[in-house]
């Protein structure tokens, strides 16, 4: 195992043993610990999920995978080797003009978007997705 992998998983394990923290500080932590793409590029859509609902609630799920919510789950970002992804919930209910949805297209509930390092994310598209998976969770909710 390489050193910079070393000392991610050293910072990623400290982070989870140290006392308890509000999610959003851990997802702090956790962009903090990556130090490469993958937590720029994670911060970048949690600032888009953030602009596009200003009350999205971050929460951690199954052990420690940032999760955004309202009125239910709407997205989960997850940082593998490879790629970010951010998991729809409900994605395989969502329009999607945009393209956006690249992974996960065969389930029956959930779609993803996989992003790679150096891709460009299409905030006004993504933003757009967020809202509709927003108000399909308000809708489920009545």
């Amino acid at each position: 195992m390489s050193e910079a992998k070393k000392t991610v998983k050293k910072k990623l394990a400290k982070a989870k043993t140290a006392a308890p923290k509000s999610a959003s500080k851990e997802i702090d932590a956790q962009i903090k610990a990556r130090g490469d793409w993958r937590g720029e590029m994670l911060a970048r859509i949690r600032a888009i999920v953030k602009s596009a609902d200003p009350d999205m609630i971050e929460t951690l799920k199954w052990r420690g995978v940032p999760v955004f919510e309202h009125d239910g789950i709407i997205a989960t970002g997850e940082t593998y080797k490879a790629v970010v992804k951010m998991t729809f919930a409900k994605g395989a209910s969502l329009p999607d003009p945009a393209g956006l949805f690249n992974s996960s297209l065969d389930g029956n509930t959930r779609r993803a978007i996989d992003l790679r390092e150096g891709d460009k994310i299409n905030e006004k598209a993504l933003k757009t997705l967020i809202r509709a998976a927003v108000d399909l969770n308000r809708s489920k909710k009545k």
